[in-house]
Parts: structure tokens; sequence; C-alpha cells
């Protein structure tokens, strides 16, 4: 859980460290937390884990900042 007395580093540590993780298959975020670690969450380019940016009370949600990675498994 992030509140406003997390650090930025915390923040990023534990986003690499669940993306790491063979155990989870998708991260839901707050928008506005992604945004504070815009960086680090555009460095994930895998399909899994997921990452979901999703809306809190705290921040307007806004559609156009979140990126989606499309996986199709075509036959050879």
């Amino acid at each position: 859980i992030v509140d406003k007395t997390t650090a930025l580093t915390e923040i990023e540590e534990t986003f690499k460290m669940l993306v790491a993780r063979d155990d989870i298959a998708i991260i839901l975020i707050n928008q506005h937390i992604a945004e504070m670690i815009r960086y680090v969450v555009d460095q994930h380019i895998a399909s899994i884990p997921a990452v979901l940016e999703i809306p809190s009370k705290e921040a307007p949600y806004d559609p156009s900042k979140v990126r989606l990675l499309l996986y199709y498994d075509l036959p050879a």
C-alpha cells in the first residue's frame, strides 16, 4: 500500500520485485502512482505479469496515458 509517507525508491523497488516474480500474473497499480514511476513501469514490456493501471479516488483517470500491450499467439 502506498501512502503519502512511502518513499519513491520503495515504490520503484517494490514494483521491480513484483514484476520479477513468477507467481504473479497481474499487477494492479493506481494510475497516479504509476505516473510517479512511469520510467520504471514503461521498462516492463513482458505480457506477464500484466500491469493494469486503475483509477483512484485521489486523482483523475486519464485513459490516454494507458499503454496497452497486446499479445497474439499466432500459428506458425
